[in-house]
């Protein structure tokens, strides 16, 4: 069973996520912070990873505990509900585009954690979210997670288009990468013995 629940709870913030990697893209994402909810949503719809994420946080500071320790949570869950690796695809890539931006990723579950970020915003704010917090989601989620993760925007103007291509790009991305390898079933995706 490709599933686990991790509970995080600190000064700051008090967090559970529960994910099912071989789930349906079905979501349930409670984090006071509603744009960082859409961005959930469509992590866990594009990647077809089930993903429940409860979290309460110093909101009354701002939002970057709460964004950047759930980051944390559900790279732990990640990496606990892939085990040993045993049989799955290791890499993930894909090229996303949503209306005037493109965002690609390629990422590798290699257990050695590497963000490349090349993505900025035109503005600081989407709505109220500071947009400098989808790149701490993702640092999160890489160190946690095991994850080699690049990111880039190949364009884009919109702000809320950059972001959203860069989870649905990372979805898509996470997708493959932890999928069963039908001609590979059981087998380490490695020559080294362990990742």
């Amino acid at each position: 069973m490709r599933k686990a629940t991790i509970s995080r709870k600190t000064a700051e913030t008090e967090i559970t996520v529960g994910i099912d990697l071989d789930g349906s893209g079905s979501f349930s994402n409670e984090t006071g912070v509603g744009f960082f909810d859409h961005m959930l949503d469509q992590l866990s719809r594009h990647s077809l990873i089930d993903l429940k994420v409860r979290a309460k946080g110093d909101l009354h500071i701002d939002d970057h505990h709460t964004v950047e320790d759930c980051g944390i949570a559900l790279g732990q869950a990640l990496a606990k509900a892939l085990g040993d690796k045993k049989g799955i695809r290791r890499y993930g890539h894909f090229a996303l585009a949503m209306d005037d931006a493109q965002v690609a990723c390629a990422l590798d579950l290699s257990g050695r954690p590497y963000l490349v970020w090349n993505l900025d915003f035109p503005t600081a704010k989407i709505g109220a979210f500071d947009t400098e917090l989808v790149r701490e989601f993702f640092q999160a989620l890489s160190t946690h997670g095991g994850i080699t993760l690049h990111v880039d925007r190949v364009h884009g103007i919109n702000s809320h288009h950059i972001a959203e291509a860069a989870f649905k790009a990372v979805a898509k991305a996470l997708r493959m990468a932890v999928e069963p390898d039908p001609r590979a079933e059981g087998v380490l995706p490695s020559t080294k013995g362990a990742l």
